[in-house]
């Protein structure tokens, strides 16, 4: 398995990252933004970077684990739940999957 990780920086300064796991499947995972670039639209920058680089490995979907709270931030990057609520870490989430091209 191989991980890339996304970085966005401003002034020098890390704003926003998420990595990419892939090896049978692509998966997006610890997106993060500070919380004082929260709703700037960073973290989508993040995502759609790897979601463009696991496109450019020949992958046709990528999944993440999104915490409860963070489904509505995917569903609108088009991503669409897929089975059941769990716990990871003691912490809900729902596993979620989207079509790239």
């Amino acid at each position: 398995m191989s991980t890339i990780y996304c970085v966005l920086f401003q002034e020098e300064r890390p704003v926003a990252t998420a990595r990419l796991l892939h090896s049978k499947t692509a998966r997006v995972g610890r997106v993060a933004t500070s919380k004082q670039h929260r709703k700037l639209g960073y973290g989508r920058l993040v995502v759609q970077a790897l979601e463009r680089y696991a496109s450019e490995l020949g992958y046709k979907e990528v999944e993440l684990h999104a915490e409860l709270t963070a489904v509505p931030f995917y569903k609108k990057m088009a991503y669409q739940p897929v089975g059941t609520v769990y716990q990871e870490d003691g912490i809900p989430c729902q596993t979620m999957k989207k079509r790239i091209i």
